[in-house]
């Protein structure tokens, strides 16, 4: 790190939990997060802040008028631009070191093999339930961390997939892909603006926290938010013996 870097992140330095090593492991890291909208304003925000290596984006949309109302990444000026290149202009305002890749695509499976082979932590902000249930059989196939958020409404949810361990759950666990669960998109259900902003920083926390090898992430755990209610819970998230994912294989 030279005196620039020591001084930008002299503040994480500090702590304890991470100190110039910590700080280090973020700098070399490279972060891939799907979707630059809600959920991935805040992650790509705080990520890029905190002095991540390398940012791939991927979000095959524009910004839209009734986007700025929550995602945070994008200007009025950046009406009709597209969402990634629109958030690659507010993290080089923001810290001009890290690289971010810009990717203008809706990334398939064969797709999502390539990129996340590449990536160190891997930040699901979709939002569908296809490109969930597809970075979830890609991470566990690489052994990659996947941080998994989701929000709608009032209501929104965060947990951490750590394909590291053998031991962690899956998103198809907690979710199983053959129930076909509906989608419950905020442009039909509504969401409330700093709810994406609360999980989105939440999620950037988690990935940071894989980087630096702090081992009290999510891993296991499913937390909650009502952000009407201001209710905050976790569960504890069990491996499934029988998913068609991670569980045991059949003879």
């Amino acid at each position: 790190m030279n005196d620039n870097q020591l001084l930008r992140y002299s503040r994480h330095i500090l702590l304890e939990e991470m100190g110039i090593e910590g700080q280090q492991a973020l700098l070399n890291a490279r972060a891939l997060v799907i979707g630059a909208g809600g959920l991935g304003s805040p992650v790509a925000l705080f990520l890029a802040a905190s002095g991540i290596g390398t940012l791939t984006l991927c979000d095959d949309d524009s910004v839209d008028l009734t986007n700025l109302q929550r995602q945070i990444a994008h200007r009025h000026s950046a009406i009709g631009t597209p969402k990634v290149h629109s958030a690659q202009a507010s993290l080089a305002d923001i810290n001009p070191e890290v690289r971010v890749i810009a990717l203008q695509e809706r990334v398939d499976e064969a797709r999502l093999m390539q990129l996340v082979a590449e990536a160190d932590v891997v930040v699901d902000c979709s939002d569908n339930f296809a490109t969930r249930y597809a970075l979830n059989r890609v991470c566990f196939a690489l052994n990659k961390p996947l941080v998994s958020g989701a929000a709608t409404r009032f209501e929104g949810q965060i947990s951490v997939f750590d394909f590291r361990r053998k031991d962690t759950p899956c998103y198809e666990c907690l979710y199983p892909e053959q129930l076909e669960s509906e989608e419950t998109r905020c442009a039909v259900l509504g969401v409330f603006a700093p709810l994406v902003g609360i999980i989105g920083s939440m999620q950037a926390a988690e990935a940071l926290k894989c980087l630096m090898g702090i081992d009290t992430t999510l891993r296991g755990r499913l937390l909650t938010v009502n952000a009407l209610t201001m209710d905050v819970r976790t569960m504890k998230l069990s491996k499934d013996a029988d998913c068609a994912v991670c569980g045991n294989p059949h003879p």
